[in-house]
């Protein structure tokens, strides 16, 4: 049977709705459901920039954010059918449901994934749809950026065990201190620049495009190591 795979979303309220509808649909403790918690407050405060106009081109900075969401809910979200899931969320989609990871795992592996292989694609997409080159897009990367820090930061702080249980907590610590997402966020920036630049060479750009997504994914097992399965901690709230 033929399946049809949904539209990518056009806009940053088409977003809004199709993360809320999942938020509503998904289990609380699932982590695709975690990481989408995550990505639902970052994606309302660039619609809240947007309207009070806090990006310097905000057509493009919204089309921006609707081709990297889209690239989300395409893999492990609402899509249907069509492209096969890119190798950086499989770990997220396989260990969704595993006892033995924490929230902050699932949120950090999603917003490894995205930020790591999604944003990079996004920037490309973005710049042939509008007849841009990257650097006029980089200001307002850079803003989206600094949004994205400020909601991992709270993340962390939110999802990170207290002192009890000290025997995940300790071996949680060492595993998400390993992963920066400023580091995370240079690295899409520069691997768009190469992939924009080899946009007229579908070889080498689809040899180069495959390799960012395995390397994502190699990091994302990584971040989803399972730590065993300590209860919850009472009276955390999640994002």
């Amino acid at each position: 049977m033929t399946t049809v795979r949904e539209a990518a979303p056009e806009d940053v309220r088409q977003v809004l709705a199709r993360m809320r509808a999942l938020d509503t649909a998904l289990p609380r403790h699932d982590g695709v459901a975690v990481f989408n918690r995550v990505y639902l407050s970052v994606t309302e405060e660039v619609e809240g920039r947007l309207a009070a106009g806090g990006f310097a081109d905000p057509g493009a900075a919204g089309e921006l954010a609707a081709r990297f969401a889209g690239r989300y809910l395409a893999a492990v979200g609402d899509g249907r059918g069509g492209r096969r899931t890119p190798a950086c969320w499989r770990p997220l989609l396989r260990m969704r449901g595993h006892r033995g990871v924490r929230p902050l795992q699932f949120a950090l592996a999603g917003i490894n994934a995205h930020v790591g292989h999604d944003l990079a694609l996004a920037v490309v997409d973005t710049c042939r749809a509008g007849g841009r080159e990257p650097a006029a897009l980089e200001g307002d990367f850079d803003l989206v950026g600094e949004v994205l820090t400020a909601i991992e930061t709270r993340v962390r702080e939110e999802l990170m065990p207290g002192p009890d249980p000290l025997e995940a907590a300790e071996p949680l610590t060492h595993l998400v201190g390993a992963w920066s997402l400023e580091r995370a966020r240079d690295a899409a920036w520069a691997a768009a620049r190469l992939l924009w630049a080899l946009r007229g060479a579908p070889g080498p750009y689809g040899s180069c495009a495959a390799r960012l997504d395995a390397a994502v994914a190699v990091l994302g097992r990584l971040l989803l190591t399972p730590l065993g399965d300590v209860p919850r901690r009472a009276g955390r709230p999640s994002p």
